[in-house]
């Protein structure tokens, strides 16, 4: 008999950006895999993870402006697979870049990168992904040492690598992010790309001429220190995972370390900003 999950089923109106903070606040509680549709999102977690009060104090569900239901269901484990590869499109970003599935045609673009994204986090299709690639595709990164922080399934680190970056490092805290990027690494013949798990600890000592973070506001906040000094003279930093009403206190913090602010893209009110040193 296989693993035992949790399917909830939410129904959420408006979808967005309902739908994003939902999918991070459950990340946080031990959900594992999720997927979006016509309605909303079906979100599932082990059984032997689940407790009963496991959605109380969930941000999102407190919040006026956003129609929330859901329904719960015990299920076997499934092909994970057969379900992202249903709502699993490719995408282009800047007409120079394609994200797609290996199931997905080849097309004619600069920079054609396969992602298998299991569980993990980062196809593109998300907001803060789609601006960091947008960020590489207008940056210079030729020689440069470069480091995906919180890398998800690695796509930053390819593109940053195709780009003619190196050497390039990417770390994830989770897991199954660290596996799922070794895989995409090599699927994309990435191969001299090095994949680390663990967190901002394991920088001590590292430097870096460009460093992209694509996490959340809180983790930012508390490793912005931690990234300006790793920083080369003259290097950049990108961030991203955080609202428009956050960019005031990132970049306070940015400048309180010497980083000036360059630039930043919005998209369905998530931010991208670029610092440099």
């Amino acid at each position: 008999m296989g693993l035992v999950y949790l399917e909830y089923d939410f129904t959420i109106k408006p979808a967005q950006p309902a739908t994003d903070i939902l999918i991070a606040e459950l990340g946080e509680v031990g959900f594992e895999s999720f997927v979006e549709n016509e309605t909303g999102l079906l979100a599932y977690i082990l059984k032997s993870d689940w407790r009963e009060d496991i959605l109380n104090g969930l941000y999102i569900l407190q919040q006026p402006g956003f129609e929330i239901s859901w329904t719960q269901k015990e299920i076997q484990q499934q092909n994970w697979n057969a379900e992202w590869e249903r709502n699993f499109h490719p995408i282009t970003v800047g007409d120079r870049c394609m994200v797609r599935a290996p199931f997905h045609p080849a097309a004619e673009v600069e920079y054609d990168i396969v992602i298998e994204p299991k569980m993990s986090f980062g196809t593109g299709h998300h907001e803060t992904t789609h601006m960091m690639l947008q960020h590489i595709l207008d940056m210079d990164v030729q020689g440069k040492s470069v480091l995906d922080m919180g890398c998800g399934t690695g796509v930053l680190a390819i593109l940053a690598k195709k780009k003619g970056a190196g050497p390039v490092d990417a770390i994830d805290i989770d897991e199954w992010c660290y596996l799922n990027t070794q895989e995409n690494i090599e699927r994309n013949d990435c191969g001299s790309i090095k994949a680390f798990q663990g967190d901002s600890s394991l920088l001590k000592g590292k430097e870096y001429d460009v460093i992209l973070a694509n996490i959340n506001r809180n983790i930012l906040m508390e490793d912005i220190p931690v990234y300006v000094e790793c920083l080369t003279s003259g290097g950049t930093l990108l961030l991203s995972g955080f609202y428009s009403g956050d960019l005031d206190a990132i970049s306070s913090k940015c400048a309180a370390y010497g980083l000036q602010f360059e630039k930043n893209l919005e998209k369905n009110n998530w931010i991208s900003a670029k610092y440099v040193n």
